[in-house]
């Protein structure tokens, strides 16, 4: 069982660069299985990758299931704020991150026959997305760059004497 309120131990931070790189990394995945009559975007996270995939995959149709579950870096209650009506069938789900599933799930529900990526996934959520790039632990903090600003960090070991 996955402590959902527990603070992340490790930070991972992504540079807009590597997201980029990696969203693209998603795109060539899916090309050879999919094609899509669209787009799905879990908002937030999930609106950044789902362009560069879009862009990749030459699809122009996009809408957004939007999702709030995060206040900062704790997961709270889950709030579907737009949802997408039918099924699914033929769309592509794109989001940043599979964490402990919860959202996952939910979206899972919704949207039962449609295909589910992610960029980034833990272990605890693994299981409910189709395809995914990196894996990181499930006690790692994913810093997307739109959540970050350039600024001295100190090392991970700071020997002083």
């Amino acid at each position: 069982m996955v402590n959902e309120s527990a603070a992340p131990n490790k930070t991972f931070p992504v540079s807009w660069e590597e997201l980029h790189r990696h969203s693209k990394a998603l795109a060539w995945r899916l090309l050879e299985t999919l094609n899509p009559v669209g787009i799905v975007a879990v908002t937030r996270g999930g609106l950044v990758p789902a362009a560069i995939v879009a862009r990749e995959l030459d699809v122009r149709l996009i809408d957004t299931l939007c999702i709030a579950s995060y206040d900062d870096q704790k997961q709270g209650d889950l709030t579907v704020l737009k949802g997408i009506e039918g099924d699914g069938e033929g769309w592509l789900i794109v989001d940043d991150l599979v964490d402990t599933g919860k959202t996952a799930r939910a979206v899972r529900a919704m949207l039962p026959k449609a295909h589910f990526a992610t960029v980034y996934a833990k272990p605890a959520g693994r299981p409910l997305v189709d395809s995914f790039v990196t894996e990181v632990s499930q006690d790692t903090w994913i810093l997307f760059p739109w959540d970050t600003e350039p600024m001295s960090v100190p090392p991970i070991v700071s020997r002083k004497g």
